[in-house]
């Protein structure tokens, strides 16, 4: 008898009518909200535009979500494709299956068109989401909870996966919810990249980079807990030796950039520092400041109003007219004495 365990829940999805509510979509979602909230406050923070994240993210997101089903048909292409199967089932990404190396590599694609598109560098873009990508995916894990796969061996620790379901070859038990530990781990990760950023002054894309490198190290150790099938090459896992390859080129390119462009970018998004404040969809400026010399100028304007006054004018030249016959009279009373 366990006396502690996580339970799996009675079911993924709830109908609201005929509308299905999934739980696997749902922890989707709220993790692209909250890397686009975190991320367009570290954009302003680094001199951006309010809203330039979210409008960025418009290409990015679809180009992930994309390439994440693709990177998980591909590599496990039996599953939809084999005797027996249904390729439409490719298509149905809320049953879950969306690789994070495809999501990212795809979704650098639509973020790279929307940089584009607003003349902003993508590694300075890709710097201030980093944080809010891994909280996404610690978000995301939860949506294997509700589906109730990629969970890890057999095991009795207080704090197993207790799985229910018996369909698409799962065995009920009690299991290493590994879903949780990569959860666990990305809140690392994101919290590591935020205090790494703010003490070494992360820039030109090191602070992604640092992302994808630490992300690999726990990634690797997950994924070799899994127990659902998977392709092997050498020994390990594919995804095993993905994010062998992909650390290594993270920490290659925090090593060379470094050297090169050391330091963070000074300007982030062109015409951000000019003074305009942008709000809602972007568009909206705020009232240019006031020119500093306006109130001397108006200042001077009234004073040469005062003195070009007609009758001021007039009292002037009486007060030099009277001065002059006073000499005059001082001059004749010298020449008589």
């Amino acid at each position: 008898m366990e006396l502690a365990y996580i339970p799996s829940p009675s079911r993924g999805v709830l109908h609201l009518g005929p509308i299905p509510l999934r739980g696997y979509a749902f922890c989707i979602i709220i993790g692209v909200f909250v890397a686009v909230w975190l991320g367009n406050k570290r954009w302003i923070a680094r001199g951006g535009r309010a809203g330039t994240v979210a409008d960025i993210a418009v290409w990015a997101v679809p180009f992930g979500l994309v390439g994440g089903r693709l990177y998980h048909v591909i590599t496990d292409y039996e599953l939809y494709f084999s005797e027996g199967r249904d390729w439409v089932d490719a298509f149905k990404v809320w049953e879950g299956g969306l690789g994070i190396w495809g999501a990212i590599a795809l979704g650098a694609v639509g973020a790279w068109i929307g940089c584009r598109r607003r003349g902003i560098p993508l590694p300075a873009y890709a710097d201030a989401i980093a944080p809010g990508i891994a909280f996404a995916q610690a978000i995301g894990r939860w949506g294997n909870w509700f589906n109730q796969e990629l969970y890890g061996r057999e095991t009795h620790v207080p704090w197993a996966l207790h799985i229910t379901s018996s369909e698409g070859g799962r065995v009920p038990g009690y299991y290493h919810p590994t879903f949780l530990y990569e959860s666990l781990w990305c809140v690392g990760v994101g919290l590591l990249v935020i205090w790494a950023d703010r003490r070494f002054k992360l820039g030109h894309g090191r602070a992604f980079a640092l992302y994808v490198a630490a992300y690999c190290v726990g990634r690797g150790w997950i994924e070799y807990m899994r127990v659902d099938d998977a392709h092997h090459i050498l020994g390990l896992r594919l995804n095993d030796w993905t994010a062998i390859i992909v650390f290594l080129l993270a920490v290659t390119y925090i090593v060379v950039s470094s050297k090169k462009r050391p330091g963070r970018e000074a300007v982030v998004e062109p015409g951000a520092a000019d003074g305009e404040a942008v709000t809602g969809d972007g568009d909206d400026t705020a009232p240019e400041p006031q020119d500093a010399t306006d109130e001397p100028a108006a200042e001077a304007d009234t004073a040469s109003d005062a003195g070009s006054d007609p009758e001021a004018d007039g009292d002037a030249a009486d007060a030099a007219e009277a001065k002059d016959e006073a000499k005059d009279e001082a001059g004749s009373a010298s020449k008589k004495s």
